[in-house]
């Protein structure tokens, strides 16, 4: 019994303590953000406009709390010590026609907990920044690039992140899959130092409809698995066929038969 009491609060308990310890001295006494310490890609495909975030931790339904999109507005991944806000605001002002770079800098500058977070931002034009904030738990940097930005903290190694870019810049494909290179190519560098334990990536069409349902390609999560990556790039094979099959019961709603047979 006391065996199982001691794993109960390790579990429970250990996470708030480890929030308090790397919690800087002059910040607020609040409720302390989650911690996700992972690696993430936020991306645009300049051909298709089409915008992605992708990303991988050590830590439960990853993909819950990492990325925010909007298609023909722009992609957020916030990590590190989270702050949600990022994610929401990030995207709100970047629809009132901010820069991503523009909307970084604003929420940082009213951020008295700047110092432990990791957020990268890329809008609707490809413009595209990212922060890693000096208490970051090493290894943590992050890489901007034409149109992406690839990011980790509590690395095994500080070589992630230029892995990460190498791939992506390097990938033949679409957004998918150069974002899911970018990502094996952060684990075979070393990954999260803890391990691996999910995923998430979602791509939006660079046409915009309004309708949000309509606009998403990939919305994939995998919340809880030993090998996240496998199991995210299995699902995004599966939700390629389902797509196709899709704009197949689209062309028979059309009466396009020629459409619906290719």
């Amino acid at each position: 019994m006391r065996s199982i009491l001691g794993l109960v609060l390790t579990l429970f308990i250990a996470p708030t303590l480890q929030s308090q310890q790397h919690k800087p001295a002059n910040e607020k006494s609040v409720t302390p953000p989650r911690p996700v310490h992972t690696f993430s890609i936020v991306a645009r495909d300049p051909v298709t406009g089409e915008l992605g975030v992708a990303v991988q931790s050590h830590w439960f339904s990853v993909g819950s709390t990492v990325p925010w999109i909007e298609a023909g507005v722009g992609a957020v991944a916030t990590q590190s010590f989270v702050d949600p806000s990022y994610g929401k605001l990030g995207l709100e002002l970047m629809r009132t026609g901010k820069s991503a770079p523009d909307a970084l800098r604003s929420l940082l500058a009213g951020d008295d907990g700047r110092d432990v977070r990791q957020v990268a931002m890329i809008d609707a034009e490809g413009r595209v920044d990212a922060w890693t904030g000096k208490n970051d738990i090493y290894a943590a940097g992050h890489f901007v690039g034409k149109n992406f930005s690839v990011q980790a903290n509590l690395m095994a190694n500080d070589k992630v992140w230029p892995a990460m870019a190498q791939a992506f810049e390097n990938t033949k494909g679409d957004l998918a899959e150069r974002m899911l290179a970018a990502l094996d190519a952060a684990q075979a560098a070393g990954g999260d130092i803890r391990g691996r334990q999910s995923a998430a990536l979602i791509v939006v069409t660079g046409k915009p409809t309004g309708q949000a349902w309509k606009d998403r390609i990939f919305d994939l999560r995998v919340d809880d698995s030993s090998q996240p990556l496998p199991e995210l790039r299995r699902l995004v094979t599966l939700q390629r066929a389902y797509n196709h099959m899709n704009a197949g019961d689209l062309a028979v709603e059309k009466k396009d038969n020629e459409g619906a047979l290719r």
